[in-house]
């Protein structure tokens, strides 16, 4: 890069790691204090607490990412701008792609940022998190819970048990499962005991009943048993075959996405969503770039106000998103909405990019019809008739 192109580079550099920075704070730290149940609620480590939070990051990273590199953009073309440094370099003769270049290197940085957040960093901190989350249900199961008392383990699930036994098992065993609003179950036992399997948390209950009550029945349905397995996972009842989110599988699984599995069939159109929207991720930096550029890419003089371009790139940026999300909700529905998801980010890409280069290259309008030359035929074509009879 030329001296230009790295004086340029290091003020939009500078500008995007202070905006990725602060935003990625701010907005953590709001996330964080949500989960300041751990600590408070749940007695876990600050440990614990911040590997939590942690694992969010990269969804952070991958929203913020773009609106930093916008963010960057507008300040680093309002500061030349400002400074008349924009004028000086148009005058000097220097070409509109030697100021582009370095704010579209630095765009594609944030592009493969976002790539490998999206592609890789996201699914793989979301099955992470649902371990340690596991782990932090069970621990609150067996050393978090007193003798006689009831807790909420999760939304619709209370547990409770009598006393405490030898070897680490629990007398009494009570547990309310109300997540489903059409049937509700709760199961008795005299004894309880937590034993891990294949990584695979568990609740082993003996010797006890669970009864099952369905709200449009008036009677319920009890069933004895001697032995009976609780998944502590996901609170249901074990199969072993706990069945993965689509935000959770890698990129690989959803490309080559059993089509034949009933977990799959039931939201087969998440799935579908949740790959393109991996893939068409990397491309909004660019189409920020384009609305940016287009904006305040070109030169103006300090009396001339770029607060209406500013305002047009940020209102142009709210319905690009919007677009993205509207059409990611499509592509659920419906396979047509794939294509608008890829529609949204290229349609603003090649349109900002149309719009800036009108912008540096104006083109002249040929006059379609020549007013002067018509007015010297007709005088000719007047003086040679009717002179000739004068």
């Amino acid at each position: 890069m030329s001296l230009v192109e790295r004086y340029i580079f290091r003020i939009a550099g500078g500008a995007f790691l202070a905006c990725l920075g602060a935003l990625t704070a701010v907005i953590w730290l709001t996330q964080a204090l949500r989960e300041m149940n751990l600590v408070t609620g749940k007695g876990q480590t600050i440990l614990i607490f911040l590997q939590v939070t942690l694992f969010g990051l990269p969804a952070l990273v991958m929203v913020i990412a773009p609106l930093a590199l916008f963010i960057a953009v507008l300040y680093t073309l309002n500061r030349l701008n400002g400074d008349s440094e924009l004028i000086v370099m148009n005058a000097a003769g220097i070409a509109p792609r030697t100021i582009l270049r370095p704010l579209v290197i630095l765009t594609i940085a944030v592009s493969v940022l976002v790539g490998a957040m999206t592609l890789y960093a996201i699914p793989e901190s979301f099955r992470a998190l649902r371990t340690l989350i596991t782990k932090i249900r069970a621990d609150v199961v067996t050393r978090i819970i007193q003798e006689g008392k009831f807790i909420s383990l999760d939304q619709g699930i209370v547990f409770h048990f009598r006393e405490r036994l030898p070897g680490g098992a629990m007398g009494g065993v009570l547990i309310h499962d109300s997540r489903d609003p059409k049937t509700a179950s709760t199961y008795l036992a005299a004894r309880g005991l937590i034993t891990e399997v294949d990584k695979s948390t568990y609740l082993l209950l003996e010797q006890g009943s669970m009864q099952r009550q369905d709200a449009l029945q008036r009677d319920s349905s009890i069933v004895a048993f001697e032995r009976y397995v609780f998944d502590l996972d996901q609170f249901e009842q074990a199969t072993g075959n706990y069945q993965l989110k689509p935000r959770e599988r890698t990129t690989t699984d959803l490309i080559f996405l059993d089509k034949e599995d009933s977990f799959v069939k039931s939201i087969l159109g998440r799935f579908r969503a949740e790959l393109h929207d991996r893939l068409t991720n990397p491309l909004y930096p660019i189409a920020t770039l384009a609305i940016a550029f287009a904006a305040l890419g070109n030169a103006r003089t300090t009396r001339q106000s770029r607060g209406t371009a500013i305002f047009g790139a940020v209102a142009a940026l709210i319905l690009m998103r919007i677009a993205g999300f509207g059409a990611a909700s499509l592509a659920v529905r419906t396979s047509a909405g794939v294509w608008a998801m890829y529609l949204v980010p290229l349609g603003v890409t090649i349109g900002g990019s149309i719009y800036a280069w009108r912008a540096f290259w104006p083109i002249k309008r040929r006059q379609w019809i020549d007013f002067a030359a018509m007015y010297g035929f007709v005088e000719r074509w007047l003086a040679a008739r009717f002179g000739a009879r004068a």
